[in-house]
């Protein structure tokens, strides 16, 4: 009875602590509770650095007031004996949507894209929200509290997971006792933001990653000029922006590369992201630590795929098959390398899975207290909330999990999470773990008990003989209650009160008559735990293979430059030498720095040409491979946007390139728009991030296009300007204009608003970038240059250009050079007229061309593209080299670089096993500077290795299958081939 009225009094004072002070109270007194509870003998984590070995919690009021061994306990304290159990701190989940109601997805009323946006008072782009609050939208929902409670979590951080800057979070207690009041313990908890637009609106801008990049530095300047007072109306978005400045900025990325592109923006503008990473991140750790970023990491590790069918285990990529075998270890190799982190249940697809998830990193090596530290004191730290969760410490508030022991342990049992000084019981810790084997005696009669399951859920199963009789056990507090069916469905029930101190167990048996016995239960064996695991036997993972890139045919280790000597090849110098037979190229530091015969190697590896063709490396001036977007299609005009934020270093096309001979490429924005993105002049250096294939110095080169794309012929699309070819010269002539009032303002020294798009332009009219025009028809040509003429600049490429031989004399005055096809024609409308003779005819008129392939499939066979010209319009063999090497290199601003075997240049060279233009011949080892970066020979090695790792891999998961593990059914992760018209 004392028992009782204490518990009442207790829950009467403690529901006093959650009214706030000033209140009235109209349904009883008004009282607060002063009481403590202490919790004794307990082993607790204060932090995951500070452990107390039989220590005591004292808790008042929702806060911690003190941890240790010697702790003076005052009168009013209810006393809890933990001896035997630990306590930790309740988790965190920092990258949350918790109690957020899910955006609905806007409707499409057809294919017109919609441009302008749908607010008015705020930023001109709709995925722009800053003004968002969580807590505006926040309701709490205590079912799906509860099982975030019952996982370990006492606090989770919410936001609104929608657009590219999605405004505040906010920052809850799961305290299903308390209020809005009590549970919210920040209503402006982090800034969000990510390159995702929103799902609810139906703006077009961006429609591609790098135009979601150009609107985010657009909108940080943005923000910047409206901070400073110089625009007149208000925006609410860029107001909310600006306000929101001091608040921790939280990016969700969502994979490795995305991480670095999300850093780079951060750099740019004085803000260190902290970023939501994908789980990849171990492929590239060297570039991520360099980012200084904390990350919060995902458990989704992914499933092992059902390869059981031979057939469709072909649906898997290599690169899936590594990243399942290897994302569990993601988080030991950060903590290795010293970028902090934190945990997530963002993405995974159950809750449930936490806890498997969590044991699978440990398993490959993550330590028990950097998992404790992810969970709790890193993302308190992130949050700046410290001093007040992720810890036990002195005025932090009273959130922990009491266990049965290890947290990370096979077998433990949660037992109890507080929030808020609050308790919430996941399992009952009076509750007697009776597994194990019994035999029931009821009278004469004998039956076999086994009891089983896990402490937290036991099971029982009854036998009489080795007949399994059905059974249905309840084992809650100190009570037993078992039921089983006997023959003729006879129904035994039983019910004891469970002692602490024995084994066995007695109480009372009702009969399938009703009459009434007594019964034991006495224990014959001890449970053993089959499944837990054995820390001496447990087998201890090695390191991971991480190639590169981590996808079929990366390399052990990104290859270096050598110092190496060509002896006795034919050499195509492209030069005014000509063809020079039996001659040696010797290569140092990147560099060619010799030609001749019988030259001194010096050191440098040898490598025996004789029989066998030398020549520069391959140029593809239009290219699209490497590309994880092409176009920005969501303006007219899209100057902003750069390939460099898209370049895909893991893109296969890569790899084939290298196997025909191709040591660089321009990297162009497609055709969606008049003026298209600004490009990406890159080196083929398979292995190598996407920052280090840009050229160094690289020339500034842009994207335009003419014809039937820009103005949308085939897209029935009717409500973007321009629909027609005239209006494609007024938006050439309207930016120029406006481009060169934009350079007037800023040689000012007047204040002006910072603009990407105007910016490049302005290059452009100060001939400091360079313009590849997509072109067909011989009108649009001529209307191109003379826009061109009119602004005072020069157009560089006309691209495609497959009606060039009617306006050759007219290019070759204007300056302009020619990037075209060799025999492709008729395709579409605008290329009717196309002839294979255009390459020859231009070049006869004085116009540098070049043959491209803006293709993923012909850039592996450029050097029978060239070929195709001797014999469209009679050019001589090194003529037609050219058109693929020095041509395109001089179009592209690089010839004193690259395109031709000289003395000084980079040491960019084929080795090809005959003559290069004959379709016979292979590239047998393709060199970037200096570094040989596709080997024919290695070439079949890896075709070895990459069958063998598939059968290893498969084989694996076939174990993980059989093992009772989950799977998944296998899919072609297959990516687009980029061309012109590609989204």
């Amino acid at each position: 009875m004392k028992q009782r009225m204490f518990a009442l009094t207790f829950f009467w004072c403690a529901t006093a602590v959650f009214a706030q002070e000033y209140f009235p109270k109209n349904d009883g007194v008004k009282a607060n509770d002063n009481n403590y509870t202490a919790f004794t003998n307990a082993k607790i984590y204060v932090t995951p650095d500070e452990v107390i070995d039989n220590g005591t919690l004292l808790i008042q009021k929702g806060k911690v007031v003190a941890t240790g061994k010697a702790i003076a306990i005052p009168k009013n304290t209810v006393t809890i004996d933990l001896k035997g159990k630990q306590i930790y701190p309740s988790f965190i989940d920092l990258y949350s949507d918790f109690g957020i109601e899910k955006p609905e997805k806007a409707k499409s009323d057809g294919r017109s894209a919609v441009y302008e946006p749908s607010r008015e008072g705020f930023y001109w782009n709709d995925h722009i929200m800053p003004e968002n609050d969580a807590v505006t939208k926040f309701t709490y929902d205590d079912k799906k509290a509860k099982a975030l409670r019952n996982l370990g979590f006492g606090v989770v951080n919410a936001h609104i997971p929608d657009g590219i800057a999605r405004g505040t979070g906010v920052l809850i207690a799961l305290n299903p006792h308390g209020n809005e009041a009590d549970r919210i313990l920040e209503d402006r908890s982090g800034h969000y933001f990510s390159f995702k637009k929103s799902i609810a609106k139906r703006q077009s801008y961006p429609t591609s990653l790098m135009g979601a990049m150009a609107l985010m530095r657009q909108m940080y300047y943005d923000a910047d000029w409206y901070a400073k007072g110089n625009v007149t109306t208000k925006d609410r978005s860029l107001e909310a922006l600006n306000a929101n400045k001091g608040q921790v900025q939280i990016f969700e990325a969502g994979d490795k590369g995305n991480v670095i592109r999300a850093d780079g923006i951060g750099d740019q503008f004085g803000i260190q992201y902290v970023i939501v990473g994908g789980g990849d991140e171990y492929e590239r750790v060297a570039d991520i630590k360099a980012t200084e970023a904390t990350l919060v990491l995902p458990l989704n590790f992914p499933e092992a795929y059902d390869v059981s069918n031979p057939y469709d285990s072909e649906y898997v990529s290599l690169s899936d098959m590594r990243h399942w075998d290897q994302a569990p270890s993601n988080p030991k190799i950060l903590a290795e390398n010293n970028v902090p982190f934190a945990f997530t249940l963002h993405k995974l697809k159950s809750t449930k899975a936490f806890d498997a998830k969590i044991k699978k990193a440990l398993a490959r090596g993550l330590s028990k207290k950097e998992a404790l530290a992810a969970l709790t004191t890193v993302p308190a730290r992130i949050l700046g909330k410290s001093a007040e969760i992720g810890s036990l410490k002195k005025g932090s508030q009273a959130n922990f999990i009491v266990t049965s022991g290890d947290l990370f342990a096979s077998g433990t049992v949660l037992y109890e999470n507080w929030v808020q000084g609050r308790k919430n019981v996941i399992n009952d810790f009076s509750k007697k773990d009776l597994r194990g084997d019994y035999t029931l005696a009821i009278g004469n009669q004998r039956f076999s008990l086994a009891i089983k399951g896990t402490a937290a859920k036991q099971t029982a199963e009854v036998k009489k003989d080795t007949l399994v009789l059905t059974s249905k056990f309840n084992h809650a507090g100190n009570w037993f209650e078992l039921s089983f069916n006997e023959a003729k469905k006879e129904s035994y029930r039983l019910v004891a009160n469970v002692l602490e101190n024995t084994t066995d167990i007695s109480g009372k048996a009702v009969l399938p008559k009703g009459a009434e016995r007594s019964f034991t239960v006495t224990r014959t064996k001890a449970f053993e735990d089959t499944k837990k695991e054995d820390s001496k036997t447990q087998e201890t993972p090695g390191p991971i293979s991480v190639k590169f890139p981590n996808v079929a045919y990366g390399y052990d280790a990104i290859p270096k430059p050598q110092n190496t000597l060509f002896r006795n090849a034919t050499v195509w110098t492209g030069e005014s030498e000509g063809v020079l037979e039996n001659t040696d190229v010797l290569v140092k530091n990147g560099k060619i720095v010799k030609i001749g015969k019988d030259l001194n190697a010096g050191g440098a590896q040898v490598i025996d040409a004789t029989g066998k063709h030398l020549t520069a490396g391959i140029i593809d001036e239009h290219s699209h491979i490497a590309a994880l977007s092409v176009n920005e299609a969501g303006h007219n005009s899209t100057a902003e946007v750069k390939m460099e934020d898209v370049v895909d270093p893991e893109d296969k096309g890569i790899y084939h390139a290298l196997a025909g001979g191709v040591t660089s490429l321009q990297l162009l924005h497609g055709s969606a728009n008049p003026i298209g993105g600004r490009s990406a002049i890159m080196k083929l250096k398979w292995g190598e991030s996407a920052d280090n294939m840009i050229y160094g110095n690289t020339p500034k080169f842009i994207k335009f296009a003419l014809g039937e794309n820009v103005k949308q012929s085939n897209w029935g699309s009717f409500n973007r300007f321009p629909q027609t070819r005239m209006g494609v010269e007024q938006v050439f002539t309207n930016y120029f204009q406006r481009a060169k009032e934009y350079e007037i303002r800023k040689k000012s020294g007047q204040p002006y608003r910072t603009d990407e798009e105007m910016e490049t332009l302005v290059e452009i009219l100060n001939g400091e970038r360079f313009i590849s025009c997509h072109s067909y028809v011989q009108s649009e040509i001529n209307m191109m240059m003379k826009v061109a003429e009119k602004f005072g600049f020069r157009m560089n490429t006309f691209t495609h250009i497959l009606e060039g031989y009617k306006v050759a004399d007219k290019m070759a005055e204007h300056g302009v050079g020619g990037g075209t096809f060799s025999d492709w024609w008729a395709y579409k409308y605008e290329v009717n007229d196309a002839i294979p003779y255009n390459a020859a005819i231009m070049q006869s008129q004085g116009v540098t061309v070049a043959i491209n392939s803006d293709d993923a499939e012909m850039i592996r066979r450029l050097n029978q593209e060239a070929a195709k010209i001797v014999k469209y319009g009679g050019l001589s063999e090194e003529e037609a080299w050219k058109m693929v090497t020095i041509n395109p290199a001089k179009l592209l601003h690089l010839e004193e670089r690259t395109g031709s075997i000289k003395n000084g240049k980079d040491a960019d060279l084929v080795l090809w096993s005959g003559h290069p233009m004959s379709v016979y011949t292979k590239a047998e080892k393709t060199m970037i500077d200096g570094a040989i970066f596709f080997d024919l020979q290695k070439d079949g090695e890896l075709r070895k290795s990459v069958r063998e790792e598939r059968n290893r891999l498969i084989g694996k998961m076939l174990t993980e299958k059989d093992k009772g593990g989950k799977t998944q059914p296998p899919k072609m992760n297959k990516k687009e081939q980029m061309h012109c018209q590609s989204r």
